[in-house]
């Protein structure tokens, strides 16, 4: 989308995790006993003095957090192409203020949530030193792994804090529709957004059937996996780690992360069976979308559960493939010769649960409606329709599922909007998303000169001269 609104809103909404309503700070901090540490963003291996660099209510920002800062951004690929030190350092000045008032105003957050997140975050950051937590520790300047997850621990906690006080702010701002036209008016012409090309689609989608015989080789090994651990003593983590289909977690023996009642992650069939169970108790085998499982359940804190799990994926035949690939090939000829609509044959036919019962149509994640701008959608659903015109059918698409099996689809495009100026009309949910969006970045801002004003902050002499966008220096 190509507009020039007024560039507050864009920016509030679209400067990676970067974004700032604010900016910087206000007395000076008179600098005492500063504590030596490594510079993390240095290859030098030179050393450089971490002190305070501000205080915001009670939060301490040092001056080695902007390193950390990049360093965890970098890990999670985030580029920093034309962000400088003062916007990071305005970022974190920000993130402290929201946390500071979430305490204030009572928000709780799970001690077991973030540290569930936490070993999430290690578990990806593991994935690129190729599971080698020496080098992990070496790259974050850690002496140990209980000091590392101990920082990620209060950073992360620290942003959920933050992040839960934004939602509040703006949870219940809401736009009438008299304020979206209105928002809609006071665009000039000439600065009103252009909306690119957009493509409703849809697609029927035929899964390779796993054969019955199959299933009950799977369920009879799991059964016996459970019979080893119950009756013999065997190791439930042994079996996980030989033989656990699941890559994320059968190198810890099937442990997952601990499982939250409050905040479940797993899908309902996993957790509805976990939470099931007794201390020290495992399941029969259940299935899932991802295959079948046993859980173990190890212990039960308050509303935390560590559990672990043996995940086999059942094994689809080449007879299997070959049939789920003849099938759909039958469905395009008979779509093809008027014995189906597109959107009968999707309902009939397609294995695809989510859209099958809206005629095959796909739902945007993003906006929740049909419509697709060609210029945001995903790569490989783009390459599949750029040479098709509306009401035609790919041919056959080989595509894989969550496990890496096959599965066949066809695809069309049932309507197409060619890129075009906003029109109050047409485009009424993309206006009210941006009205919306506006109104929250108006609300945020007011929040933030009020709070700035009321708490107290402290900014180091070395700090001030970065040019920030918010009163943070109380001037």
């Amino acid at each position: 989308m190509k507009f020039t609104i007024k560039s507050k809103t864009l920016t509030a909404f679209t400067f990676l995790l970067l974004a700032s309503f604010t900016a910087s700070a206000q007395e000076i901090i008179e600098e005492t006993a500063p504590e030596k540490t490594i510079d993390s963003t240095l290859t030098t291996g030179a050393t450089k003095v971490d002190g305070v660099a501000a205080v915001v209510g009670d939060y301490i920002v040092l001056d080695s957090d902007v390193d950390k800062m990049i360093l965890q951004l970098k890990a999670q690929g985030a580029s920093l192409q034309g962000v400088t030190r003062c916007q990071l350092f305005g970022k974190l000045l920000e993130d402290k203020l929201y946390a500071h008032h979430a305490i204030q105003d009572s928000i709780v957050i799970s001690d077991a949530e973030i540290r569930s997140y936490v070993d999430q975050q290690v578990e990806q950051f593991l994935q690129q030193t190729n599971g080698n937590m020496d080098e992990l520790l070496k790259f974050y300047n850690k002496e140990d792994e209980a000091s590392f997850r101990e920082e990620m621990f209060e950073i992360n906690k620290s942003n959920k804090l933050a992040s839960e006080m934004k939602k509040k702010i703006v949870d219940e701002v809401e736009v009438t529709p008299e304020e979206v036209r209105q928002f809609f008016n006071d665009i000039p012409k000439e600065e009103r957004p252009r909306f690119g090309t957009e493509l409703k689609v849809a697609q029927i989608v035929i899964e390779p059937k796993v054969s019955e015989t199959e299933k009950q080789r799977v369920i009879d090994r799991l059964k016996e996996f459970k019979r080893e651990v119950e009756e013999d003593g065997k190791s439930f983590r042994s079996r996980a780690a030989f033989y656990s289909d699941d890559p994320g977690s059968k190198r810890s023996g099937g442990k997952l992360p601990p499982m939250v009642r409050s905040t479940p992650r797993m899908v309902k069939e996993f957790r509805d069976v976990a939470f099931s169970l007794q201390e020290g108790e495992i399941s029969e085998p259940f299935a899932t979308d991802f295959g079948y499982h046993i859980i173990y359940l190890e212990k039960i804190r308050g509303q935390e559960y560590d559990v672990s799990h043996i995940l086999l994926v059942p094994e689809i035949s080449d007879d299997e493939v070959l049939e789920a690939k003849e099938k759909i090939e039958k469905i395009k000829t008979e779509i093809a010769n008027g014995d189906y609509t597109f959107a009968e044959a999707a309902l009939e036919f397609s294995d695809e649960k989510e859209t099958k019962f809206q005629g095959g149509q796909l739902i945007n994640p993003q906006t929740q409606d049909y419509n697709f701008e060609l210029t945001k959608m995903d790569p490989e659903l783009y390459g599949q329709l750029q040479d098709l015109e509306n009401n035609t059918i790919s041919e056959v698409l080989t595509d894989t599922d969550r496990q890496g099996n096959i599965k066949f689809k066809l695809v069309t495009v049932t309507d197409r909007i060619d890129e075009h100026d906003a029109d109050y009309a047409r485009d009424y949910l993309k206006i009210k998303e941006l009205a919306l969006n506006e109104k929250q970045y108006d609300a945020i801002g007011k929040w933030q000169n009020e709070k700035i004003n009321d708490t107290y902050i402290k900014i180091s002499e070395s700090h001030r001269d970065c040019d920030f966008s918010s009163n943070w220096l109380k001037n």
